[in-house]
């Protein structure tokens, strides 16, 4: 079981390194952008996302969570027990329910206006704030989850 949650620590740091990216100076480039090109950008980045490596990864997590906990709590104690279903809840709703109730839907409202510029220079201002600070939110849930499964890796 450790090298499962080694390697799961692992994949998660990368996942985190991605969310890490956006909120540290992919945000703060596509904010400078002139007019709405910041805007395009994103909806660009929005549209390839979903055939991509990060995908496989963001929802393959999904299911792995959940195997991680159910084993964890069927085969583990202590504190390896509870750092690997912090690190899968710390995933599910850190990462997984944010990402679903509030990124994803400010990324479909931000595609559907892509073809009104007007539209969009009014909303953009408001989705780089919003979609940036539940960025963070997956940052440190993506974070926390590959600490917690690296230091239970050590303990399993």
């Amino acid at each position: 079981m450790s090298w499962i949650l080694l390697f799961s620590a692992i994949l998660m740091a990368l996942v985190a390194g991605v969310f890490l990216s956006f909120s540290d100076f992919v945000m703060r480039g596509l904010a400078a952008a002139p007019g709405t090109a910041g805007a395009a950008g994103m909806v660009g980045l929005n549209r390839t996302v979903y055939r991509s490596v990060f995908m496989v990864l963001l929802i393959g997590f999904v299911p792995a969570s959940i195997a991680l906990g159910a084993v964890a709590l069927g085969q583990m104690q202590g504190a390896a027990q509870a750092l690997t279903l912090t690190g899968a809840l710390a995933y599910i709703i850190g990462v997984m329910a944010v990402t679903g109730r509030g990124n994803v839907p400010m990324n479909q409202r931000l595609d559907a206006l892509a073809d009104r510029p007007a539209e969009v220079s009014a909303y953009w201002p408001r989705y780089l704030r919003g979609w940036t600070r539940l960025n963070h939110l997956r940052v440190a849930a993506s974070a926390t989850a590959a600490l917690a499964w690296g230091i239970a890796a050590g303990l399993a």
